[in-house]
């Protein structure tokens, strides 16, 4: 399990785009006065902006009474929740014990260094995030991954960083299309 301490700098960096917290208020609406609310509330807030900003912590707290240590403290717990922005897509590398016998290793180090990210890290261009999990019980497939709800197995370096670079240049291929659709609007 991979434990690391929120450097508030850092965070207060990767977070800088606004954040509509106008989204919350139905979410706020719905759970303010139910018994057990923290853990659906941080759920929710994540389902709307992908992550748990801090201005919506605090929203949440100012709105409901909730403590911002109670909501940090179970955001922190749970590996669910993220307290910054990821990318479009999570790749999970699985580091059980099938897969970590099978080199799960060298898959996220070919990884990391394809991408240029760390684990937990998201690429400049907001495409990837790299996390390694403790099992996808995917254990006949070792080593595995998983990018959203799509799994890879029987993986070494080179395959990981070939199934990336495709998903890559479709995300290439539908920017390039989205600008096209753009101009031709304009």
């Amino acid at each position: 399990m991979r434990v690391t301490r929120i450097n508030q700098k850092e965070s207060a960096v990767k977070t800088e785009a606004k954040v509509d917290l106008k989204l919350l208020e139905p979410l706020i609406k719905k759970y303010k006065s139910k018994k057990g609310n923290l853990i659906p509330l941080l759920q929710g807030t994540q389902n709307l902006f992908g992550y748990i900003p801090p201005e919506a912590m605090m929203m949440l707290s100012r709105e409901t009474g909730l403590k911002i240590s109670d909501m940090y403290g179970v955001a922190t717990f749970y590996a669910q929740f993220r307290l910054n922005p990821v990318g479009k897509h999570i790749i999970k590398v699985c580091h059980g014990t099938a897969c970590h016998v099978q080199n799960a290793k060298v898959v996220t180090e070919d990884l990391q260094n394809f991408l240029e990210v760390k684990d937990g890290e998201t690429t400049p261009d907001n495409i990837f995030t790299l996390e390694t999990v403790a099992c996808l019980g995917c254990c006949s497939l070792a080593p595995v991954m998983m990018i959203g709800d799509e799994t890879y197995g029987k993986l070494n370096g080179k395959k990981a960083v070939e199934v990336i670079k495709e998903i890559k240049r479709k995300e290439t291929l539908n920017q390039k299309k989205s600008l096209t659709e753009n101009i031709s609007k304009n």
